[in-house]
């Protein structure tokens, strides 16, 4: 069992940056390929970012690409995702999964099986 718990959600104004970051534990962390997704009220989750197990590969949705950056510090048991030029669109609840797929390439196909509570992000004017 992998535990998942995210951070680094509030309240922002458009154009601002943010960082979210999941720590995880009961795990070997460097093993997993992580993923970001996120959930807008009255819409389904979509996929956001994924990052392979060494870190050498990223993937990143239509909708974020060129302003997200997935990144992650296996000796911190961390992933991290940084958003800039935030829109109203981007307001959701976003959520840190985890998957054993050790291919070099992971992104919206791929099968996550560990998933953290989300953290709020709300971004108005």
């Amino acid at each position: 069992q992998v535990q998942l718990v995210e951070s680094g959600g509030g309240l922002v104004q458009p154009g601002d940056s943010l960082r979210l970051s999941c720590v995880a534990s009961g795990r070997t962390f460097r093993n997993y390929a992580m993923g970001w997704f996120r959930q807008a009220p009255g819409k389904e989750r979509e996929f956001v970012a994924a990052i392979n197990w060494a870190g050498a590969t990223t993937t990143y949705a239509d909708s974020v690409k060129g302003r997200a950056t997935i990144s992650r510090d296996n000796a911190k048991d961390t992933v991290f995702l940084q958003m800039s030029s935030l829109k109203l669109e981007d307001t959701a609840v976003y959520y840190c999964a985890a998957s054993t797929f050790r291919g070099p390439v992971v992104g919206v196909r791929t099968d996550f099986e560990y998933w953290g509570q989300g953290t709020q992000v709300i971004v108005s004017s």
